[in-house]
């Protein structure tokens, strides 16, 4: 059961952007399931931020440390062997300056292994996104309301981060402009956050290359970014939620060890071991 193709680059992703062919990307955070959705087929593998809220309980998106991020991508990137790894950078090292930046780019790709980065709210930093560009690694820009720059726009992140959430229309040539500006500054591809049907429709003509989008994108864009988590109803709410995602393996895993509990407490042997000898 193995994804067929060669490795994917970024020219072959601007390709399927010019040849109307849909990009799929998904966000992985561990070796497992990065094995798992290379081996589907996907075309980005993207070692999001969003890891210390949604994987390990943390309340604010902006914790995650750099060091954390090189554990969670170091991961990812030992499990997929065909597709494009993206790695974000946290809060901290693109506003720390451009110096910063370039160390810190550097150093994903080095030691994490990352093959692009994706840095949130770089319009902001278009002299830190040439000079990335310049030592040689590629950037996936995210713009649009993200965590880091939904204040910029009077939006909480909590109402920025729901699925449906979406850029007012008004804001529409600002951001075709702010697509230009990072294309212009050397981004490979570009990462839509809230787009909606009529800031993404606008936005994906604008540019040559691919614009990708998770939270409120839709088909409207040369392709989507879904956390492979969300896909896969992995989290705790998905017990309790009428959602439909593509499984549900939180129930799944309830009934699973809610099994195993019972057979232990009943003394029978548990599945996925080898039965005990009982003869010579």
């Amino acid at each position: 059961m193995e994804a067929q193709g060669s490795t994917v680059t970024i020219p072959a992703l601007q390709q399927m952007k010019r040849e109307g062919r849909k990009i799929v990307g998904v966000v992985a955070w561990d070796y497992q399931i990065a094995q798992i959705v290379d081996r589907a087929g996907v075309d980005i593998v993207s070692v999001g931020d969003s890891v210390g809220v949604n994987l390990w309980g943390q309340t604010n998106p902006l914790e995650i440390t750099m060091e954390e991020m090189f554990v969670v991508c170091k991961a990812v990137r030992r499990g997929v062997k065909r597709a494009l790894v993206s790695c974000d950078f946290p809060f901290g090292p693109l506003q720390e300056g451009t110096d910063s930046a370039v160390r810190a780019a550097i150093l994903l790709v080095k030691e994490a292994g990352a093959d692009m980065i994706k840095l949130d709210g770089a319009a902001e930093f278009p002299d830190a996104v040439r000079a990335i560009v310049r030592a040689g690694i590629p950037v996936f820009a995210q713009f649009g309301i993200t965590p880091q720059t939904a204040l910029k726009y009077g939006i909480p992140y909590s109402a920025a981060s729901k699925p449906g959430a979406q850029v007012p229309p008004a804001m529409t040539a600002s951001l075709v402009e702010e697509a230009k500006r990072l294309e212009d500054a050397g981004a490979s591809l570009l990462d839509f956050t809230n787009s909606g049907p009529v800031a993404g429709a606008a936005v994906v003509p604008a540019v040559s290359n691919p614009v990708i989008g998770g939270f409120g994108g839709g088909p409207w864009l040369d392709g989507r970014m879904r956390m492979a988590h969300a896909a896969i109803g992995y989290a705790a709410s998905n017990l309790d939620s009428s959602t439909e995602n593509y499984a549900n393996v939180a129930k799944i895993t309830f009934d699973a060890i809610t099994a195993y509990i019972g057979d232990v407490r009943s003394a029978r042997q548990i599945k996925g071991v080898a039965p005990a000898k009982t003869g010579p």
